[in-house]
């Protein structure tokens, strides 16, 4: 199985493609997204939802797994990367139905076995998990891995996380 993991963002999309078969995973390639200041949101949107679309055609992935976003305070943020989260969703619906979401605590948890570590601390058993000599850079790549590694790991129970 294919999954192609996705951490949504605006200026940069994290994506990592992770194959799994028989309880084992392996890295398939990882990424990012990138999209530029002073760029009319329209074009940075379009541009998203290319990048994504070119994912799902050249990996081919069985499931595409999304973080969920969480923002404590910055509305502006917030609405932005949703905006981005929703070009990236329609261009995986034009390949899959087979969407899901994980909550960033989800991810934590399945990663590290704590759903309080932190960044580093998922950083480093994606490296670990994956097999890599070093972290996977930048940091929304290693975040999308991370995503991609909890699905995996879901097996049989990750209907519960299909997108409704």
């Amino acid at each position: 199985m294919i999954t192609l993991g996705i951490d949504p963002g605006y200026a940069l999309m994290g994506w990592g493609v992770v194959e799994s078969s028989g309880g084992r995973m392996r890295l398939i390639d990882y990424g990012c997204v990138e999209t530029y200041a002073g760029t009319p949101m329209q074009h940075r949107l379009r541009s998203l939802y290319l990048g994504v679309r070119d994912l799902v055609n050249i990996y081919r992935p069985d499931d595409v797994a999304f973080e969920e976003l969480f923002f404590a305070h910055n509305v502006t943020t917030a609405l932005m990367v949703g905006a981005a989260r929703g070009a990236a969703i329609i261009a995986a619906t034009e390949y899959t139905e087979n969407l899901y979401e994980y909550t960033p605590m989800q991810i934590k948890q399945a990663v590290t076995g704590s759903g309080r570590a932190d960044k580093k601390q998922v950083q480093q058993m994606v490296k670990m998990l994956m097999g890599l000599d070093t972290i996977p850079k930048p940091d929304d790549a290693a975040d999308a891995i991370a995503c991609a590694i909890t699905h995996c790991q879901a097996g049989v129970a990750k209907e519960q996380f299909r997108m409704q």
